[in-house]
Parts: C-alpha cells; sequence; structure tokens
C-alpha cells in the first residue's frame, strides 16, 4: 500500500486528535518493527498489518481512544485478560493514551500476533 494513503491518515489522525495520533503512530512503529516483512496498508478506516499475506493486527482510531485489534488474538496467551472482546478470533485492546502501550504490554502482544501469522503463512 502505498505510504501516501497511511501518511494521509496519520495526518487526519493528528488534525482531529495529537494524543490519539501519537498512540498510532507508536503502534505502527511497533508492528513494522515486529518482523522485517511485515506490510501494511489503509483498510476499513485504519491500518492494517500482515506478514507472508496474513494479517495479525491494525490500528483504528475512534472518538474516546484508539484502538488495537488482533486478527486471532483469541489463540494469543493473556494471562492478565487484558485482551478484550468475545469474537470467534478477535480481541482488541483500547488505548487511551501513549503510556497505556507498555502498562499493557501491546508489543508483547503484536510480536505474539505477528509470530502466529508468519506460522500460519507457513503452515506450521
Amino acid at each position: 500500500m502505498t505510504t501516501e494513503r497511511i501518511e494521509t491518515l496519520l495526518n487526519d489522525i493528528r488534525s482531529l486528535n495529537e494524543e490519539h495520533f501519537a498512540i498510532a503512530d507508536k503502534l505502527r512503529q511497533l508492528a513494522l518493527a515486529a518482523n522485517p516483512d511485515v506490510a501494511e496498508e489503509v483498510k476499513y478506516g485504519g491500518i492494517l498489518f500482515s506478514i507472508a499475506g496474513s494479517p495479525f493486527c491494525g490500528i483504528f482510531s475512534y472518538a474516546k481512544h484508539v484502538s488495537i485489534e488482533f486478527s486471532h488474538g483469541a489463540t494469543l496467551p493473556d494471562a492478565e485478560c487484558s485482551l478484550a472482546g468475545n469474537g470467534k478470533y478477535r480481541r482488541h485492546l483500547k488505548l487511551h493514551t501513549v503510556e497505556d502501550i507498555e502498562s499493557k504490554r501491546v508489543e508483547s502482544f503484536i510480536a505474539l500476533a505477528c509470530d502466529h501469522a508468519f506460522s500460519e503463512s507457513e503452515g506450521l
């Protein structure tokens, strides 16, 4: 996906809420750092991340929070029950501040989700 569309979306988020932009920008950096082969695209009003064609998470900005949604979040280890949602596969985290990224262990969830998607794409 073109960087231009992603930058436009991030600029739109920034124009509405500077804190949401800071959260989304940090989440994007973490998702892209999870693996050198991570791809990103604008879809469904957010930024979706995939590896080897398998989606693993997405970032969405809402009026009162930013959400990071995990495509197969129900399969991720979550001893503290941090992930919300009750669908068959998807789980998410609501973030209100940049500090929530660390306190809710988002980086570890991103890494786990990316590894799961990569394994799935490899048929492991």
